[in-house]
């Protein structure tokens, strides 16, 4: 557990690694900038903050996280997402899945102390494992919300959520294992209809409506739920979402917690295509395993070795990888692909 708790030290300190908290459908991001000033910056308790948002992870709770980590392939064949779960067991993972708005009452664990005594209401979405809430000390808005407390917010003629909306205050995503924190204003007409860079929220009732606590297509292990998410630095995808040059050191990082948290099934999976393309076979000797992880193992390791043998310069090898992609890798073969946002 020493190793885990480390690397999310590690990870809090690097502006490359983005954090999540929430469901599937709502979901609540912090990210920092290169330089950004923190306003709490404490490795001790696993904690950081800066003007925007903050992340807090509880240190006792990682005794029994289960960490998984996973890629998962992107509609966009030259790309895909990565992530490491940090799990609980379902039924130490559930929360009170609040189905209408409720009052909780001073928020003492706020990550900054100036706001510590601010009112936190659930937002009674019935999430499974987060507590998504809001919080603030506006006087107009307290006295909407509380007359709207019991009610949903998505019942017609409720004016909480417009309040909400013209208020912009605080998000707070809260789990087992720790909370997310978002300073900045809601995505909406007063942000241009898009997200502000750096800390945000997402609430999307079309996706809430399916009940997931994760993506269908996130290898989360039955009986887990996820209550967290790291989001390591990425080698192909930058932090505002283009494309960037092949990083090599960013690409060995997160293989590395492939092989210690990985799905064995699919880290098998992709250790056997790449030491077949490493012999130089031909496609049509390779035998690919039948289980989902497994034919997605293997086409993100032609992706990916794609990117490092172009940045090598191997054009040999990048000829080879050509024949190998169109055959595992048809045009058409999107049955298990996924954005490069999950949870959006």
């Amino acid at each position: 557990m020493n190793d885990l708790e480390n690397l999310l030290r590690r990870a809090l300190a690097d502006w490359q690694c983005g954090w999540s908290m929430g469901t599937f459908g709502a979901i609540a991001e912090f990210h920092h900038d290169d330089g950004e000033a923190a306003v709490v910056d404490d490795p001790a308790t696993l904690t950081r903050a800066t003007a925007r948002g903050g992340v807090a992870l509880d240190r006792a709770a990682l005794a029994a996280v289960v960490p998984v980590a996973y890629e998962m392939l992107s509609p966009k064949r030259h790309r895909w997402s990565h992530a490491l779960a940090l799990c609980l067991p379902e039924v130490a993972a559930r929360r009170a899945c609040r189905a209408t708005l409720s009052e909780l009452g001073p928020d003492d664990g706020a990550i900054r102390e100036a706001d510590r005594g601010a009112i936190l209401f659930d937002m009674g979405l019935s999430l499974p494992q987060s507590d998504f809430c809001i919080r603030t000390r506006d006087a107009a808005l307290l006295a909407v919300l509380r007359s709207s407390v019991g009610r949903s917010l998505l019942e017609p003629g409720n004016p909480a959520m417009a309040a909400i909306l013209a208020a912009h205050p605080h998000r707070v995503a809260v789990t087992g294992i720790g909370r997310v924190e978002v300073f900045q204003k809601i995505g909406g007409p007063d942000t241009g209809g898009v997200s502000p860079p750096g800390p945000h929220t997402h609430v999307l009732p079309r996706l809430l409506k399916s009940g997931r606590t994760h993506s269908a297509n996130a290898p989360i292990p039955d009986g887990l739920m996820p209550l967290a998410s790291l989001h390591p630095g990425h080698p192909v995808i930058g932090p505002m979402g283009e494309d960037r040059a092949f990083d090599a050191a960013l690409h060995a990082q997160f293989q590395a917690f492939l092989e210690i948290y990985g799905l064995p099934e699919a880290v098998a999976e992709k250790n056997r295509a790449l030491a077949a393309l490493a012999r130089g076979e031909a496609p049509d000797g390779f035998t690919p395993s039948e289980s989902r992880p497994a034919r997605s193992a293997l086409r993100l390791a032609l992706r990916q070795e794609m990117h490092r043998c172009g940045h090598l310069g191997e054009t040999g090898q990048m000829r080879l990888l050509a024949r190998w992609q169109a055959r595992f890798e048809p045009a058409a073969a999107d049955d298990d692909v996924e954005d490069d946002r999950p949870g959006h």
